[in-house]
């Protein structure tokens, strides 16, 4: 996979690494997203390396206070370090069910703001009921993702949240929950600031290919994990907290690592709803259907046998959307692209050179004031941050999210049930009875979540 580690977002986070160590792991960067980040967690005993007049310029008064929960790969080694660098926003507090991971993350930021502030917590529930937290950065793995974001939600906590939600029952709950509750929502996926996809979007709303036809999108294949026998629970991690809503299921030795917990239906979709929150988003953007969803689905997949698996690995889906769009969605390797009446436009790899039938829509510009598309914003994060300010909505609203899992949950269920489908964008609805009671599932009841 083409990763273009050149680009500014990922050059933007030496913060996890000494400089020498940056340098050297430059060159040897591995090739998916995934990686880049266990990379930059290896050398993680380096200081937090931030420049201390980032601190300066903005009153404490004025500072959007944040507690972040969840740090792991991607909480620790993205989300937190891009909000480390943001002068007008302060990490308070850092919480997750391994002691390890958030005594790290607690050194992390001590270090880089050079105080001994930031408080490690265990317990979620301890974090929310702290007055002096503005917002939350949830970064844990999906099945907590709308759990997580309904309690901060109701404690009047603003939320950035990652991807995907876990049904399609939970992705309407979570956009009541925004509404009821007058919060900021935000989506913690990248994609509509990164250049290569908004200008995929932009080149394809504003007619570049003529009418669109037809998206095509690859995904990646992800690894087979065998079964594994149960073994106690390590010290210092707290696996019924891990578990929270999911079916109990004893502990075995790699089930709470992401590649593996996200093979597994009781806490994600795997690779379709994994890398397809980012490719399929941008499908939906070109499309004009970001808030909204196709109308048909079909498809197939394939579930390895005697493994942790229980996704589909393998999987061809087809969907059609109301306007007469089709897209084609396979496992193969990361990739996008666009035909349209006048051509076709896409990349191969994440975030790989963009091509095109006629290299000049690569070059094409579009006047601000009759655009299709919005601007490219700063990044995810700092869109946030802008929105809690100025109440604006973000650029990956709840409702976005929810459409967006919607399209994946739909290929999901398709699969399952073994027969196309029809739905309903309006009254989110199947034409198929086993279909629809598939949109939910219930929530463990314990302690943690009665």
């Amino acid at each position: 996979m083409d990763l273009d580690i050149s680009y500014p977002r990922l050059d933007s986070f030496p913060l996890l690494l000494g400089k020498a160590a940056m340098k050297s792991n430059q060159a040897t960067l591995p090739p998916t997203r995934r990686d880049v980040l266990k990379s930059m967690l290896a050398a993680s005993t380096a200081p937090l390396v931030v420049p201390a007049s980032l601190f300066g310029e903005t009153a404490p008064s004025n500072q959007i206070t944040l507690g972040c929960i969840g740090v792991g790969i991607h909480g620790y080694g993205w989300n937190l370090a891009a909000f480390l660098k943001e002068p007008d926003c302060r990490v308070v507090a850092v919480c997750d069910v391994s002691r390890e991971k958030r005594e790290r993350a607690q050194t992390g930021v001590n270090e880089a703001y050079g105080t001994t502030d930031c408080k490690a917590i265990a317990d979620f529930r301890d974090l929310l009921a702290r007055p002096d937290i503005d917002a939350v950065v949830i970064s844990t793995p999906d099945h907590w993702h709308v759990p997580l974001s309904l309690l901060a939600l109701a404690a009047r906590k603003h939320v950035f949240c990652e991807k995907p939600t876990l049904t399609i029952a939970e992705g309407r709950e979570l956009t009541k929950a925004v509404d009821q509750h007058d919060r900021v929502f935000a989506t913690g996926l990248e994609d509509r600031s990164v250049m290569h996809y908004h200008r995929l979007a932009e080149v394809v709303r504003n007619g570049g290919i003529g009418q669109l036809q037809q998206i095509r999108v690859g995904l990646p294949v992800k690894p087979v994990f065998p079964e594994e026998n149960p073994v106690p629970v390590p010290e210092g991690f707290d696996y019924e907290m891990w578990l929270g809503p999911a079916p109990y299921r004893p502990y075995t030795p790699t089930l709470t690592e992401a590649q593996v917990w996200r093979q597994v239906r009781d806490f994600s979709g795997g690779s379709l709803t994994d890398w397809g929150a980012h490719l399929i988003d941008t499908a939906q953007v070109a499309n004009f259907s970001e808030n909204t969803t196709p109308v048909a689905v079909s498809g197939k997949g394939t579930i390895p046998p005697n493994a942790i698996n229980s996704v589909p690995q393998t999987y061809e889906l087809h969907y059609t959307y109301q306007n007469g769009v089709t897209m084609e969605v396979g496992s193969s390797q990361p990739s996008i692209r666009f035909e349209g009446s006048d051509g076709w436009i896409g990349n191969q790899g994440w975030r790989g050179e963009l091509k095109a039938s006629d290299p000049k829509l690569l070059q094409r510009t579009y006047d601000s004031a009759t655009n299709k598309l919005w601007p490219q914003p700063a990044s995810e994060h700092r869109n946030f941050l802008d929105s809690i300010k100025t109440r604006q909505p973000p650029t990956y609203t709840a409702e976005a999210l929810h459409r967006l899992s919607t399209v994946m949950h739909m290929g999901s269920i398709a699969m399952e049930v073994g027969r196309p489908l029809k739905w309903d964008p309006t009254s989110e609805s199947f034409d198929d009875p086993a279909a629809n009671a598939l949109r939910s599932r219930p929530r463990r009841k314990t302690d943690i979540l009665p």
